[in-house]
C-alpha cells in the first residue's frame, strides 16, 4: 500500500483512543484509528468486564471531571443502546485525613454522601471490616468496560471512522508540518496524529518530544496484578444467599487508605475493589507492581504481591474466600504525581499517564484530546 494523507490518525484503541475517534467522527473529521494488537485485546490497561466509577477525589478538578464523567457515560449509552454504568455506590475508608479531604471536596462541589462509623458500615456491607472513618457516596459503581469500548468504537465506525486492527506502528516523525506514521503497510502522513497508546507512548513520541525540548514526564509502565476473589458460599450477594441480598447492594466499589498510602509515600500501598458479576469481586493494591517492557511482560503473578493481597483480603473482606484468588494482569502508565499527561506537539496531540485511574473518565478523555486537533 502506498503512502496516503489522513486528516486525523489515532494511534490506539484501548478507552482513551476509542473514546477520542469517536468525539473526532461525530464531529466531521476524517478518522483512521490505527491498534497493534487484535480489537479487543489483554495487552494493555484497557480490557477487562469492569473498571470503578467513583467521585471520590480529594481536589475539586477530579471531582467535577468525574460529574462531567457521569454525564458522558449516561449518553453514551443512550447513543448505543448497552448498559454500561452501575452506580451501586462507593466507600473509601481508612486514614481519617483522606477521608476528611473527600468530604470537603464533596461538599465544595455538591455531591451527596454519608459518614459512617466502622461498625454501622460492616452492619451495612457485612462482607467487609472497615478502617476507623467511613464515607459512602452514591454516585458510583462500576462500568462494563470492554462493552463501553465497543460501544465507542462502534459509534466511530457508524460516524465513518475506519478501524484498522494488529497493525504495529514502529515510528513518527514530523515533515512540513505533518506527521508521518510508519506501519508495515507503509507511511501514513496525517494533518494531526493523536498518539492514545497507553503504556506505548513514551517509545512511540518520547524521543521526538525530548529532542524537540519538550520531554515528556517520567512515565513508569509496572504490571499491576489484582484478583477476582469468590465471595463465601452463602455470605452477602453470594448465589447461594438465602437472605436474597443483592450483590451489588453488598458490595460497594471501594478504596481503603490504609496509613502511609498515598502518592509518593513509600508506604503501604491503598486497595480498591469492585464487583465483577459472573467473576467475584475484584481487588487490587494500587501501584504495587514490577517495571516492565509492556512489550517483554510474562502476564504471571508474582509470590510475594499475590501473598500481599492474599493477606489483605483475608483481614480486611470477610465475605470473599481469600484463598482463591483469579489473578489479572494489567499495566499502569505512571506519571510522577499520578496526574494525567495529555498535551501536544505541532501536529502530534499525545495522552500517557493514566496512573491507574483513567478509565473512569473515557468518553470526557476523548472530548478533552479532541480539543487539542487542529480545526479541519
Amino acid at each position: 500500500m502506498g503512502a496516503s494523507v489522513r486528516d486525523v490518525v489515532v494511534v490506539g484503541a484501548g478507552i482513551v483512543g476509542a473514546a477520542t475517534a469517536r468525539t473526532l467522527a461525530e464531529a466531521g473529521r476524517d478518522v483512521l484509528l490505527l491498534e497493534r494488537f487484535e480489537r479487543g485485546h489483554d495487552r494493555g490497561s484497557s480490557h477487562g468486564a469492569t473498571r470503578i466509577f467513583r467521585q471520590g477525589y480529594t481536589d475539586d478538578h477530579h471531582v467535577q471531571l468525574t460529574t462531567r464523567a457521569l454525564a458522558a457515560w449516561r449518553t453514551l449509552e443512550t447513543a448505543s443502546g448497552r448498559p454500561l454504568l452501575t452506580l451501586n455506590g462507593a466507600v473509601d475508608h481508612g486514614d481519617p485525613a483522606v477521608i476528611a479531604d473527600i468530604a470537603a471536596a464533596f461538599d465544595r462541589n455538591g455531591i451527596a454522601y454519608e459518614r459512617l462509623t466502622p461498625d454501622d458500615a460492616a452492619a451495612r456491607w457485612p462482607g467487609f471490616r472497615f478502617d476507623r472513618e467511613v464515607l459512602h457516596h452514591a454516585s458510583a459503581g462500576r462500568i462494563a468496560s470492554a462493552d463501553a469500548i465497543e460501544a465507542l468504537l462502534d459509534l466511530a465506525t457508524a460516524a465513518g471512522a475506519e478501524l484498522r486492527f494488529c497493525v504495529r506502528v514502529s515510528d513518527v516523525r514530523i515533515e512540513d508540518g505533518q506527521a508521518v506514521i510508519s506501519t508495515p503497510e507503509g507511511d501514513i502522513t496525517a494533518r494531526t496524529l493523536v498518539v492514545a497508546a497507553g503504556s506505548w507512548v513514551p517509545e512511540l513520541v518520547g524521543r521526538l518530544l525530548a529532542d524537540a525540548g519538550t520531554p515528556l514526564p517520567e512515565i513508569v509502565v509496572t504490571q499491576e496484578q489484582p484478583a477476582h476473589f469468590p465471595i463465601v458460599d452463602g455470605g452477602p450477594g453470594s448465589d447461594s444467599d438465602r437472605t436474597a441480598t443483592d450483590a451489588d447492594a453488598a458490595w460497594p466499589s471501594f478504596v481503603h487508605y490504609r496509613s502511609g498510602s498515598g502518592v509518593g509515600s513509600g508506604g503501604v500501598p491503598g486497595v480498591y475493589g469492585l464487583l465483577t458479576p459472573g467473576e467475584g469481586v475484584k481487588v487490587g493494591l494500587h501501584g504495587t507492581g514490577p517495571v516492565v517492557d509492556p512489550d517483554a511482560r510474562d502476564f504471571a503473578a508474582e509470590p510475594g504481591r499475590l501473598a500481599d493481597l492474599v493477606e489483605y483480603v483475608a483481614e480486611w473482606i470477610p465475605g470473599l474466600v481469600a484463598s482463591s484468588p483469579a489473578p489479572i494482569s494489567c499495566v499502569y502508565d505512571t506519571s510522577p504525581d499520578e496526574e494525567f499527561v495529555i498535551a501536544h506537539h505541532g501536529p502530534i496531540v499525545y495522552a500517557t499517564g493514566f496512573s491507574g485511574h483513567g478509565f473512569k473518565f473515557g468518553p470526557v478523555l476523548g472530548e478533552l484530546l479532541a480539543e487539542h486537533v487542529a480545526p479541519a
